[in-house]
């Protein structure tokens, strides 16, 4: 490729952040608008390079300082869809938003979504993403069949369990570090309804939280919960969980039977302006009001589902919240004979450090394939902590807890662990490095992150 194929990509200067605003990383940003305009600059030169979808990855995972940023977003046309099997295929920039927009109306659903629609498929493919479901239906990997990827040579190779097995599965999870996903086919759930039938379950502590998880786990294929961080004692734990199925027509009250597949998302204004609110009076404050308001109620409670699966989409630039300084999530698991200790010891260091943190949110994790791929079998915790004085000595005492319990770290969420915790959390990194050797024998694609944990040494 020529270089004036590569200027008519356009690079610019820029400082970007993850979603937690924090850290910041300046980079030469590239916006390809054809394939090979980007296997122009991926081939162009040997300095490092990663692909950024929507930058919702809350840490460094698609930063690349004083290096290249290829943002995908305007590789983002859908291909061809067969109604009859569910099987789309499109460009590594769609959105799950613009899946929801377009197929929802039409009966369908992306079979995972985290807790945003405004992220990439190919991010989310690179992350691996797990969604209130994970108990049931496993992480986004268990529902794509193949994708293709442009390799550091500029040479595309179709990926799948069947065909480059060991890239496909170094890929999934692997954080952008094998190549750029171009595009990829994933299976699409069907569904009646834009709604949920489902329940509000008021938990009194932890024992009471993972009861119910348990108890509901075979007859609801979603379920979250808010966890109270600021809760003790008895209380230790409170939660309030949200679970569901999507409803059939039958399931559905008269009025919204009548337009049952409606995709109109409820908003709110954005934060617009730095205000920092985050502190332990407000989120205290906050945390006894939610626990108090959420009573319990009857089954069969019916949510949209831009309310069950995105409650923080309708509040745009909510980061602002916690100021410019910006904030960490801190998301593990731990296996399930550790679960229930590991949930108590971190909240009882959390609530002895006094950070404040109203956004806590409990899952329950199924089986799970791959090679670095975040779940396992458990039960995970993810915590918002703005950035303050000492914070990140705080997470790397939460870490050790983690890591002797046989938990790890979401790499999608970190700016901060240690390359010796990651090595120790990730048991199968040499298998990833091995695989990731044969597409980047360079070591071309690599990331702030990737830098900081030393995944490649």
């Amino acid at each position: 490729m020529t270089t004036n194929t590569i200027s008519a990509a356009h690079p610019r200067r820029a400082l970007l952040s993850g979603w937690g605003r924090y850290p910041l990383s300046e980079s030469d940003v590239y916006r390809p608008d054809k394939i090979a305009e980007l296997q122009a600059v991926v081939t162009a030169d040997s300095t490092s390079l990663i692909a950024r979808g929507a930058g919702r990855a809350y840490g460094d995972a698609a930063l690349n300082d004083h290096h290249r940023v290829v943002d995908l977003t305007r590789l983002n046309r859908m291909l061809s869809f067969d109604a009859t099997t569910g099987l789309l295929r499109c460009e590594a920039g769609v959105t799950i938003a613009e899946l929801i927009d377009v197929f929802l109306p039409r009966g369908f659903f992306p079979p995972v979504t985290p807790g945003t629609r405004f992220v990439t498929l190919g991010g989310s493919v690179a992350a691996d993403v797990h969604g209130k479901n994970h108990h049931r239906d496993s992480s986004l990997a268990s529902h794509v069949t193949n994708f293709d990827l442009m390799v550091a040579s500029g040479e595309v190779l179709r990926c799948s369990r069947e065909e480059n097995s060991d890239l496909f599965w170094a890929t999934v999870g692997g954080m952008g570090l094998t190549g750029v996903i171009l595009e990829l086919e994933l299976r699409m759930r069907r569904v009646e309804s834009a709604y949920l039938d489902g329940e509000l379950i008021r938990a009194g502590n932890v024992d009471a939280a993972i009861e119910a998880f348990e108890r509901i786990d075979a007859q609801y294929g979603y379920s979250v919960a808010w966890i109270d961080c600021n809760s003790t004692r008895s209380a230790l734990g409170r939660s309030i969980l949200n679970v569901g199925n999507f409803a059939t027509l039958e399931q559905l009250p008269r009025n919204l039977a009548q337009d049952p597949l409606n995709t109109m998302p409820k908003l709110s204004p954005p934060v617009p302006l730095d205000f920092p609110v985050v502190n332990s009076l407000t989120v205290r404050a906050f945390n006894a009001l939610n626990y108090a308001f959420h009573r319990e109620k009857a089954a069969h409670t019916i949510f949209d589902w831009g309310s069950f699966f995105y409650p923080l989409d309708s509040i745009r630039n909510w980061p602002r919240i916690y100021g410019k300084r910006g904030f960490v999530q801190y998301q593990c698991v731990w296996p399930p004979d550790e679960s229930r200790a590991g949930l108590i010891e971190l909240l009882e260091e959390v609530t002895r450090s006094r950070r404040a943190s109203f956004l806590a949110v409990l899952k329950k994790f199924g089986a799970q394939d791959g090679l670095i791929s975040f779940p396992m079998p458990g039960y995970t915790l993810a915590i918002d902590f703005p950035v303050t004085d000492g914070l990140l000595e705080f997470l790397d005492t939460l870490d050790a807890m983690v890591l002797k319990r046989g938990g790890r770290v979401y790499l999608a969420k970190d700016a901060r662990m240690s390359p010796e915790t990651f090595r120790a959390m990730y048991p199968n990194l040499p298998k990833w490095q091995a695989a990731k050797a044969v597409a980047d024998p360079g070591n071309r694609f690599s990331s702030s992150l990737s830098r900081r944990l030393r995944m490649t040494e």
